[in-house]
């Protein structure tokens, strides 16, 4: 049983990632048809991170009051419907209408497990959690793909639909498997609430160092392919292409990443991505006129990065106490949204401005801030998550 449980949450956060990187690998085509700019793809990437961080921030009475089972299943039926909406939608207001939902389930998706998982499971399951969330991001792609090569987008909205559905199906019918950890319930009744959580001791610092961290990963994320393309002077095919290498990298770490979290504990994780990650930036800065160089330099940019989101969210309960844990996680989910939201404007903004070459600085700076933030965070709380301590 315990076993399935787990199988079921890796699941659970599958049907997270498959959506996420639809919208860019059909936006072209849903744009020329649907006759809007390129540009309003920021409008439904806004509304959708406006509606995760509604539900973040409330996740913590949600399961409260229905428990993380319910909230979960709920959540993905609720992007499901989105999903469907997608592919039946023909104007610009359709998707807006249908963006709500989506980005309302993801939110509670998201910080629900994250915070179920940082309770009741080792920190190679966090690790392994977010995975999966990659494999999800990785496979819609695809899917994409096949639709716009057989027939249209509405197409691949409606199979990552149906794929979105038979899990909600399939979470709903194993309802009873999540009793397996008896000792939730009690702890989903706990609450300090949204604002007694901001009055802990050392949660503003991890707020900013989480929002740091993430402002960073999604401008590695969305702007790779212009970096290649505006200062590696990579053809639009060759740049798209090797936007991919740092899902790769993050998603490659996280598997090899949790067969050590356990051992070296949460706090010396976070230390040995940061200093990996660093060592791809700097390769960045290395004036060489091949690919190999920045190439190899988003992998283990991404490589290095696998482990930090997991451990900064599987050490809350340890540095918090797991009480506080749901709702100190919720406003870190949304903390993480807001820097994944609003950041990569900005550096799109200063790379139009100065030139795409400040990519590995404008990332040194988020990622000095993070560490600098989460390394306060556990001397106020003086934990070290190790093993042990579990």
């Amino acid at each position: 049983m315990y076993l399935l449980l787990l199988a079921l949450i890796y699941l659970a956060f599958i049907s997270l990632g498959l959506p996420d990187s639809l919208l860019g690998a059909g936006w072209p085509a849903i744009h020329c048809e649907i006759n809007v700019p390129v540009s309003y793809m920021g409008i439904i990437s806004m509304i959708i991170s406006g509606g995760t961080i509604v539900s973040s921030l409330f996740s913590d009475k949600l399961t409260k009051k229905l428990t993380t089972r319910i909230v979960v299943v709920v959540s993905v039926f609720l992007t499901a419907i989105a999903l469907f909406g997608f592919s039946l939608s023909t104007e610009f207001w359709m998707l807006i209408v249908f963006a709500v939902p989506y980005g309302l389930g993801a939110g509670a998706i998201d910080a629900a497990l994250n915070n179920y998982i940082a309770v009741h499971y080792a920190s190679k399951h966090m690790s392994w959690l977010h995975c999966f969330w990659g494999v999800g991001t990785i496979v819609s792609p695809f899917v994409m793909s096949y639709a716009l090569t057989n027939s249209t987008w509405h197409a691949g909205y409606f199979i990552v639909g149906v794929i979105q559905s038979a899990i909600a199906l399939l979470l709903l019918a194993t309802l009873p498997v999540w009793k397996v950890n008896k000792s939730s319930s009690v702890n989903e009744q706990k609450s300090v609430g949204l604002a007694g959580a901001l009055k802990i001791k050392g949660v503003p610092f991890l707020l900013i160092g989480f929002f740091a961290y993430c402002a960073a990963e999604a401008t590695a994320m969305g702007w790779a392919g212009t970096y290649f393309s505006e200062v590696k002077n990579m053809t639009a095919e060759q740049a798209s292409l090797f936007a991919s290498l740092f899902y790769i990298g993050i998603t490659a770490g996280r598997f090899i990443s949790g067969f050590i979290m356990d051992k070296l504990g949460d706090r010396k994780m976070i230390i040995i991505g940061t200093c990996i990650l660093f060592c791809g930036i700097v390769s960045l800065t290395v004036p060489v006129d091949n690919f190999i160089v920045p190439m190899t330099g988003f992998i283990v940019i991404g490589f290095g990065c696998a482990p930090i989101y997991p451990c900064i969210i599987h050490s809350t309960p340890y540095n918090f106490g797991e009480e506080n844990s749901g709702a100190i996680i919720g406003i870190q989910m949304a903390s993480a949204y807001v820097g994944s939201t609003f950041m990569p404007p900005v550096f799109g903004f200063l790379g139009n401005l100065i030139g795409f070459e400040i990519m590995p600085f404008f990332l040194a700076v988020f990622f000095i801030l993070m560490i600098c933030m989460t390394e306060y965070t556990f001397r106020i709380t003086n934990k070290n998550t190790s093993n042990e301590e579990k």
